[in-house]
């Protein structure tokens, strides 16, 4: 996995699997990779991992079964989606406005690219 500057490598750990939760990759209530599985298929260190995964589990995502390891949460995708859209709306909205303002792009605009866009998403 190439890891970005800016975010601590279990937090992008933490999203990466979150992502695979969204994606499918692993149902409520399934087995995810043990600690030592996942940090060797990343590259990382161990003890990396275990502060991935108890970020996950501290946020409801995933929680542990003593001898069994790790299962994905039956609530897992709502609270992700969730803590997702939170983010979006306090982050990535506000300054998507403020450089929509700055460049004079319209809501119509950007509507209709919206919309080609969802044209174009559902035909992939």
């Amino acid at each position: 996995m190439n890891f970005k500057e800016g975010l601590t490598i279990y937090a992008q750990m933490a999203e990466r699997l979150s992502d695979e939760i969204l994606q499918g990759k692993y149902a409520a209530d399934e087995k995810i990779p043990g600690v030592r599985e996942y940090s060797a298929l990343l590259e990382v260190n161990v003890n990396t991992a275990i502060k991935a995964y108890d970020l996950l589990s501290s946020r409801g995502i995933i929680y542990n079964r003593r001898g069994l390891g790790y299962f994905v949460s039956p609530n897992a995708r709502e609270i992700i989606l969730q803590a997702r859209r939170e983010e979006f709306m306090q982050d990535v909205l506000p300054d998507f406005l403020r450089r929509m303002h700055q460049l004079g792009v319209s809501i119509e605009t950007v509507e209709a690219a919206y919309r080609d866009y969802l044209d174009t998403a559902d035909t992939e």
